[in-house]
């Protein structure tokens, strides 16, 4: 349900979530793919993980999260003790509807010997039913440390546990959803506008499909194409990712030109996510003035969501190895 948003007449809206930000003891987070003027006014900007393990380390009350839902079940998943709140609760994200519960629990169930290594844009019922978790930019490294014969399902990504599939030689049985954002981009638009640019390189996110991610010069999560935006040696880059990512290339590098991959109608419209497109300043104030709308998680479902999460955090870090998978896989079951 979205949040009302009847403001007065005249509101400043950046001074007032400004003064709420401050009575709340609020800190507010904005993903790369929310409008500029939400980034500008962030705490912290960034993927979706990384801004939640950095709220939960804030003394804050209260999390304002301008993102998707999943990113804010994430950070109370993290962040029990916190009020988290969503601007706009209707913010989900197409991979999260591509995988329900309820079938990916019976999925598993068809495949018991299998690791459920699951991509962080689902549901917390998901990541509970769910071995690891990984992001795009943890998910490398984690699928180096399973042995290749270990059976694995990854989802909901089929286009990212493809890429990884390719990349490593694995066989992983893939889950069918895929991101409607990376999905959009057209390959023949995409040769087009190279054709334009022949020196410029291109940069793609792994949710893109291959005949996408097959002629990037670099392939990457959000903030690895930003690193990559800020080290390459040209003068012009083009994106394959949602476009408002571009506004922190601009502020970093306003010398360069950053050039949104095209959809199939020659621009990069359609590339904008609905769902991230819903939060806006209104929203944002009206979240901090009402608390709502409010994330809640019963203990039971965040404890075990946590689980997984913290799986993919231990083999990230080294404490989680090899020996440890048949504990990780019983647990999952």
């Amino acid at each position: 349900m979205s949040v009302e948003t009847k403001l007065p007449t005249g509101t400043d809206l950046r001074a007032e979530i400004d003064r709420l930000r401050k009575e709340r003891n609020a800190v507010i987070l904005a993903h790369y793919y929310q409008r500029p003027e939400l980034q500008d006014l962030a705490d912290f900007v960034g993927d979706s993980l990384e801004l939640s393990r950095k709220a939960a380390d804030t003394d804050a009350d209260v999390i304002a999260f301008c993102g998707v839902k999943f990113m804010a079940d994430t950070a109370k998943i993290l962040s029990p003790e916190k009020i988290v709140v969503l601007p706009d609760m209707n913010a989900g994200c197409s991979l999260e509807d591509s995988c329900p519960p309820e079938k990916f629990k019976a999925f598993r169930e068809k495949h018991p010997d299998h690791i459920a290594l699951t991509y962080i844009n689902c549901s917390t019922e998901v990541k509970a039913l769910s071995d690891v978790i990984v992001t795009s930019s943890s998910a490398e490294t984690i699928l180096q440390q399973i042995p290749e014969d270990q059976p694995i399902i990854f989802g909901p990504d089929r286009h990212l546990g493809g890429y990884l599939n390719r990349k490593f030689n694995r066989n992983m049985l893939l889950w069918p959803g895929v991101c409607i954002v990376h999905e959009a981009f057209s390959e023949r638009e995409l040769l087009k506008l190279k054709e334009q640019y022949p020196d410029a390189p291109i940069a793609a996110h792994p949710e893109c499909p291959p005949h996408i991610v097959d002629h990037a010069d670099h392939v990457g999560s959000t903030s690895a194409i930003l690193q990559f935006a800020k080290t390459f040696s040209g003068d012009t880059l083009i994106v394959a990712t949602e476009p408002h990512i571009i506004h922190q290339m601009q502020k970093a590098l306003p010398e360069k030109n950053f050039i949104g991959a095209p959809g199939a109608d020659g621009n990069c419209n359609c590339n904008i996510c609905p769902y991230m497109a819903l939060n806006t300043m209104e929203k944002l104030y009206t979240c901090l003035r009402d608390l709502e709308p409010r994330i809640e998680i019963e203990e039971g479902l965040r404890l075990r969501a946590k689980r997984s999460l913290d799986n993919m955090l231990g083999m990230a870090a080294g404490t989680i190895g090899q020996g440890d998978l048949g504990r990780i896989r019983a647990e999952g079951q």
